[in-house]
């Protein structure tokens, strides 16, 4: 008998300890959940992939969910319909809303990059690159619909 009140004790010691090391939900601390639509992954918005990795927005109390929405179009109607809380995409798609007279349109609030997020490369090195070494090469477009061209 001796040993089923100690086996008693020690479970019930444990399960206190449990409780008081691992805080109830209430006690954890509550985050921010902000959704933010991209319109492609891009070396450009690297600084914002960064502060996501290295837990900076935690950091500041939000939960950042990141979700790759092809198409400017598409970012903006993940927008208006409250779906995402930011979009990543050209203002042109805001532009678009804004002359078609809706009530609701959508408000461009930063620029993250200001060039075109294209990049040319080569399979081999080249060494001091100019355009006119693009001559009698073949060009691919990196998006879908771009095709190749004859330089």
């Amino acid at each position: 008998m001796k040993k089923y009140i100690i086996s008693f004790l020690l479970i019930f010691i444990l399960l206190l300890v449990s409780f008081y090391i691992n805080p109830s939900e209430n006690e954890k601390e509550e985050f921010t959940k902000i959704k933010v639509a991209e319109v492609t992954h891009s070396v450009f918005y690297a600084p914002f992939y960064v502060a996501i990795e290295k837990g900076y927005f935690n950091d500041e109390g939000l939960d950042i969910e990141l979700l790759l929405t092809p198409g400017a179009d598409k970012v903006t109607a993940a927008v208006l319909s409250g779906d995402v809380e930011i979009g990543f995409c050209g203002s042109e798609a805001s532009i678009y809303v804004f002359n078609s007279d809706e009530k609701d349109y959508l408000v461009n609030f930063a620029g993250l990059t200001k060039k075109d997020g294209s990049f040319l490369v080569s399979r081999k090195k080249i060494d001091n690159f100019t355009l006119e070494d693009l001559k009698g090469k073949k060009v691919i477009g990196g998006r879908p619909g771009d095709s190749v061209k004859d330089y």
